[in-house]
């Protein structure tokens, strides 16, 4: 990259639907990769395609992206000199290049109907409109000029499509592949322009990043073999010397077997590959996502960030200041990254366990709302936080390991306790009780060493009395330091606990 260049990249969705894991991964490196070398990232809305148009998708892709903490210098929603950032905004742009590289020789009128179409891979089950049958179908290069320009006058619906060599040999280097090369004789003719006079997307991505001044492309592997008919188009458009440079990021694979990670793997397995929740307008089916599982966004970003690259190190936790930093198309791998969920819930439970209770307690205060609490003591939710936080999986896990501090177990796991229980221990916790009711220091270790002391002077075991003690507590045989509960519990809330709790074990 020369030190005179710009940066400037873009993530270029479709707004047909949910923000896969693999369009935010691609987002993010185009975003990292504009931050470390002090450039600029673009939104373009990708949506010639009027058929898979979702309404509302333009806006969950915004979304996901202020949530994820990449947002655009330039968007839709946010123009700049390089505008209209919606391709269906930019049609009057397009024709005016198909036409001119019909003039060239480089691209002709197709004329042939869907019906024709259709005729022909009822014949030929591999049909593909290329240098092989071109002559003989219907289009400029089969008729006569006077031919094709009666069918022109008389507004015959037709595509405009890429005339591909017969026998050339397309090469490019990719950022992350090295050297590639393509046969010209494989690829197809593309329709550039359709009959609607909509652009496909390989002429407009070509144009559009041409006129936006795009510097560096970074897309998934999979339009690697639309890359030739791209490659071609800079050249016959006459741009070549100002075509971006090139990086095809290795696919997200399905964490068992091969093959790309996709929305079903996610449904089969039980996690989501969504950034956040998508509800399909025409069906109304919730596909879940990441954000409303209970993932705090930097663990989500940290996560992708490492899926596919690293830095050299053993590091795997990083912020996205230091993402940014570290970021190296060298260090991206050429293979596909396996996708593994139980390493995405570690991400989030690290960041979790080491986030700061202020930066935790907006999704906090949420959970607490849901489950219809109104009145929230802030001091007291902080000290739980503290207690349980790395606990946490999902920040949502929150209710189910702290909720007995906010209101009484609605039930006791009784059948822990009766086989064993007997009058001694009874005796044992009516005096306990009679000692908390005159207990002035309220700390853990206080109430851990009467506690205790108290045990010794019973001469039962301590595992016999500590686990009913737990339970009597929180209802089950979970939660941290039993003491730790106590003290934030209160002596008014504990005593009434232990109380019912006896007459339920007698």
């Amino acid at each position: 990259m020369s030190s005179q260049q710009k940066v400037r990249v873009r993530f270029a969705p479709s707004p047909t639907g949910g923000l896969h894991l693999g369009g935010v991964r691609t987002a993010l490196f185009n975003y990292l990769f504009a931050r470390h070398h002090q450039g600029e990232f673009i939104l373009r809305i990708e949506d010639t395609d009027q058929t898979r148009f979702v309404p509302g998708a333009e806006e969950y892709i915004n979304e996901c992206l202020a949530w994820c903490g990449i947002s655009p210098d330039e968007s839709p929603s946010k123009p700049g000199v390089f505008g209209p950032y919606r391709q269906s905004e930019r049609k009057p742009s397009y024709r005016k290049f198909a036409e001119q590289l019909i003039a060239d020789g480089t691209a002709y009128y197709a004329f042939d109907t869907a019906e024709e179409l259709d005729a022909q891979r009822q014949l030929q089950p591999n049909f593909r409109y290329s240098h092989e049958n071109r002559l003989s179908l219907r289009n400029s290069l089969s008729l006569s000029a006077e031919e094709t320009e009666a069918l022109l006058n008389a507004g015959t619906p037709h595509t405009i499509r890429i005339k591909m060599p017969e026998d050339e040999v397309v090469t490019f280097d990719d950022m992350i592949r090295g050297r590639v090369s393509f046969e010209t004789k494989l690829i197809d003719d593309k329709v550039l322009l359709k009959a609607d006079g909509m652009p496909t997307y390989h002429l407009a991505v070509v144009v559009d990043d041409k006129a936006m001044e795009i510097s560096h492309i970074f897309r998934g592997e999979e339009w690697l073999p639309s890359a030739p008919v791209h490659l071609l188009l800079w050249e016959y458009l006459g741009w070549k010397d100002q075509m971006p440079q090139w990086a095809h990021l290795p696919l997200i694979l399905k964490p068992d077997g091969n093959g790309k990670l996709s929305k079903r793997d996610g449904d089969r397995l039980g996690f989501p590959v969504y950034a956040m929740n998508w509800t399909d307008s025409k069906t109304g089916d919730l596909t879940k996502g990441f954000r409303e599982l209970g993932f705090l966004p930097e663990a989500f970003v940290n996560m992708l960030g490492v899926l596919g690259w690293n830095d050299g190190t053993d590091q795997e936790l990083f912020s996205i200041d230091e993402l940014i930093q570290k970021f190296s198309v060298e260090r991206i791998s050429k293979s596909g990254a396996k996708f593994d969920f139980e390493k995405a819930k570690w991400f989030n439970h690290e960041w979790i366990k080491n986030s700061d209770n202020e930066d935790l307690m907006p999704y906090i205060k949420q959970t607490i709302i849901n489950e219809g609490i109104q009145e929230i003591n802030l001091a007291k939710v902080n000290a739980v936080l503290s207690v349980v936080k790395e606990r946490l999986t999902y920040v949502s896990d929150f209710w189910g390991q702290a909720s007995f501090f906010f209101e009484e177990p609605s039930q006791y796991d009784v059948d822990a306790v009766k086989p064993k229980w007997n009058d001694d221990k009874t005796a044992f916790f009516e005096r306990i009780i009679a000692d908390f009711e005159s207990q002035q220091d309220w700390t853990a270790s206080s109430l851990e060493s009467l506690f205790k002391g108290k045990v010794g002077e019973s001469g039962m075991k301590i595992g016999e009395l500590m686990m009913p003690y737990r339970i009597m507590l929180v209802g089950g045989k979970f939660g941290p330091d039993v003491f730790v509960i106590t003290e934030l519990l209160g002596k008014e809330t504990v005593i009434n606990r232990v109380k019912k709790a006896l007459e339920l074990f007698k």
